[in-house]
């Protein structure tokens, strides 16, 4: 049986390691990857978690996203003269106030995040649309669908990846290629320790008001709690890869965690934005109150700001977005978090105690 052939960005760790070494390791042989990475210096770690795996199952070619010589030159060596599914994975992220970011440190971020996505998408879509059959799969993140405070060059560049999947998605399904976006949240990878951080030194604070700096330092905290509290073990996040490399017909969006929903969910219906808007404050610069409320009522578990529903909301479902019917393991029924402003559980609950005053 011919092999899907798979190219995924971003190999050298993470999801992109990750991936590769499930696809390549397919008891079935099923699939013929191609892991790439701009630095052909950090392979051996991929090569490690392989050995053993059919020679047949996995190639590890040069690629930086940002080149388009490289890319031409990633698309040449592809051996089959074909990608069944493309994963563009490589990504960079940017994190500070928004006056202490550099241009050159923006720059970086939409040439891989943004024009990095754009032109692989280019190296490997019309050999799709001449044999009529694709995907084209993209790992994206929460911060593509909500404004996260002191990620805004982040959000900007994964925001305009959102908007280029979407166009492609409409024109594409007329050639049989499918468009699919991984909203993942946190993972438990080694992408918030390479996270570029404008205050690497604390310098670049300095000239900041200190009412910002205050902010940044509270959503520091919030942030490490947020990875200590939820971030998803990476093979839970592997398996809405794989789901969507193998179904027929995946969807434009899958999430790989619920924990999101509740403040997308407000998004899509409120008119305005302000609700939303007041919304995602509370929970970044209120979650300590947050979590001591849910913790008080439920001391035996894992403190979270809101009960998931089991079902994709309506207006999300409606908008083609799926997310894991999988009850994480943080989540914890209604009725532990009554007290909290939570009562009704689910969406609305959570969406009730974010706009509490």
């Amino acid at each position: 049986m011919e092999k899907t052939v798979v190219l995924i960005t971003g190999c050298s760790s993470g999801i992109g390691l990750g991936l590769a070494v499930r696809l390549a390791s397919d008891a079935s042989r099923r699939f013929k990857v191609y892991a790439t990475m701009r630095n052909l210096a950090k392979k051996e770690r991929l090569l490690e978690c392989v050995r053993g795996c059919h020679a047949s199952t996995l190639e590890i070619l040069q690629l930086d996203v940002t080149d388009p010589l490289s890319l031409a030159a990633a698309a040449q060596q592809v051996q089959e003269q074909r990608v069944d599914v493309l994963v563009c994975n490589a990504g960079v992220g940017l994190m500070g106030p928004l006056e202490t970011c550099s241009f050159q440190a923006m720059k970086t971020i939409f040439d891989v995040n943004v024009f990095g996505t754009i032109g692989t998408i280019q190296a490997f879509l019309p050999g799709m649309k001449r044999r009529k059959a694709g995907k084209i799969i993209i790992s994206s993140s929460v911060g593509a669908l909500q404004g996260i405070p002191f990620n805004a060059v982040y959000c900007a560049s994964k925001f305009a990846v959102e908007g280029l999947c979407e166009s492609l998605a409409v024109i594409l399904q007329q050639f049989n290629v499918h468009v699919t976006l991984i909203e993942c949240g946190p993972v438990n990878t080694s992408f918030l320790a390479n996270l570029q951080r404008t205050d690497a030194e604390g310098s670049a604070l300095q000239g900041l008001d200190p009412q910002t700096r205050a902010l940044y330092s509270q959503y520091l905290q919030h942030c490490q709690s947020l990875f200590r509290d939820v971030a998803q073990d990476t093979e839970e996040v592997l398996q809405v890869f794989l789901e969507a490399i193998c179904a027929p017909c995946p969807p434009l969006r899958s999430f790989t965690t619920q924990f999101f929903m509740p403040l997308t969910r407000l998004k899509l219906t409120s008119p305005d934005g302000s609700e939303y808007v007041r919304a995602m404050h509370k929970f970044v610069f209120s979650l300590t109150s947050a979590k001591h409320a849910a913790v008080s009522s439920a001391p035996s578990e894992p403190p979270g700001l809101c009960a998931p529903t089991w079902e994709t909301p309506p207006q999300v479902a409606a908008g083609g977005w799926c997310c894991r019917h999988r009850s994480p393991h943080w989540a914890r029924p209604p009725s532990l978090v009554q007290g909290t402003g939570v009562e009704r559980g689910g969406a609305e609950g959570c969406i009730s105690f974010l706009l509490r005053a």
